[in-house]
């Protein structure tokens, strides 16, 4: 063996590790395994298993391989075989763990009215049209939403054996929700600890299938439910949404400030309302302010996942059971929302080791 073909594999392995996905904004060494290299002839074998969803953009992944390696001596074609996995979150304590659920993401804001929940559905339709399996648990026992916007209504979850309740699915996410077990009518007259013992019974008592991604839909604020979410579920990461005002950037800040007391990686900050685009003439202005978003992620050196333009259309599909994502995954907004989801699921994908000592303090 000549000493070229003894540098060969490594300097392949070398420049496809270093690779830029540009869909993913990584490194193919950051979010992906690499098997050994095999070379007959000059014809280079790769098999490369990313950590994440890529059913959407992997298969151009061919010629930019071969762009990388196509200069180096004795390299003739290229044959890649590709895959994906999601991988489990490492959990703290087993016996907490979620069965079938590999990771859980909480999308949560200091206050309401920022647009989490629609936030936290498209979250998991765009994660969904990456090619992921998907389940949402609405944690919002006061104010239950994630029913209407799927779309599923008034149903009721199949319960087997009175031990377990079947999510209920819409638009291929698999979810269950107070809604599902009260009337639209009927108010959650509950303190704290009830509310926090009911969001336990829907995780426990939930038979999930194989889901890559658990989301929760956090209720609003750093209350009883939270800090029962932080200290009995192994919570993989958490995006927090805020709006550019002051005001929401404050309560933002209190949201990003309980998870780091609890050690749950805050994998970024999504930006609602950022600017309003006028549907007459087209003029892009930032009605509730500019740059909050940044601003706050900056701070706290996390990612800015996105900024989402106040759009009536958002509202309205969401109001009408069919989310934006949902509505048609190739929209320009719903790009956005797969921009984020694909963010969240490289942060994932690179922070996944073991799972930090939950501390819990009173200042």
């Amino acid at each position: 063996m000549t000493v070229t073909d003894s540098l060969l594999p490594s300097q392949i392995e070398s420049r496809v590790q270093s690779l830029m996905i540009e869909p993913l904004q990584a490194t193919l060494g950051a979010v992906a395994t690499l098997a050994p290299i095999t070379i007959d002839d000059g014809k280079v074998s790769l098999s490369i298993q990313f950590k994440l969803p890529a059913d959407a953009w992997v298969t151009s992944l061919s010629e930019q391989v071969w762009a990388a390696i196509k200069d180096l001596p004795g390299v003739e074609s290229v044959s890649l075989d590709t895959g994906w996995a999601v991988e489990a979150g490492a959990a703290m304590d087993n016996t907490a763990a979620i069965a079938n659920v590999k990771n859980i993401i909480a999308v949560a804001s200091g206050k309401g009215g920022v647009g989490k929940s629609t936030t936290a559905v498209n979250l998991a339709l765009a994660l969904k049209a990456e090619g992921a399996s998907v389940g949402i648990l609405d944690a919002d026992i006061y104010g239950p939403s994630i029913p209407a916007m799927l779309g599923v209504g008034s149903q009721r979850p199949q319960v087997i054996d009175q031990k377990a309740m079947v999510p209920l699915v819409g638009h291929g996410i698999h979810s269950i929700s107070m809604g599902y077990l009260v009337t639209e009518q009927t108010p959650v007259v509950w303190r704290g600890p009830m509310a926090s013992g009911a969001l336990q019974q829907l995780l426990m008592q939930t038979a999930w299938p194989e889901l890559d991604y658990l989301i929760i839909d956090m209720p609003p604020g750093t209350g009883d439910i939270q800090l029962t979410l932080s200290q009995k579920v192994p919570v993989t990461g958490a995006v927090v949404v805020t709006t550019p005002q002051d005001i929401a950037l404050l309560d933002a800040q209190k949201g990003i400030e309980m998870f780091r007391k609890v050690n749950v990686p805050v994998l970024g900050v999504v930006e609602n309302m950022a600017t309003h685009i006028c549907s007459k003439c087209g003029h892009e202005e930032h009605i509730f302010g500019e740059g909050g978003g940044q601003r706050i992620a900056d701070t706290y050196e996390t990612p800015l996942l996105g900024a989402m333009p106040l759009s009536l259309s958002i509202r309205q599909q969401a109001d009408s059971g069919c989310p934006t994502v949902a509505e048609n995954a190739e929209s320009e907004v719903s790009l956005l929302y797969r921009q984020i989801a694909r963010k969240v699921a490289v942060a994932l994908a690179c922070s996944i080791t073991t799972m930090p000592i939950i501390e819990v303090s009173d200042d």
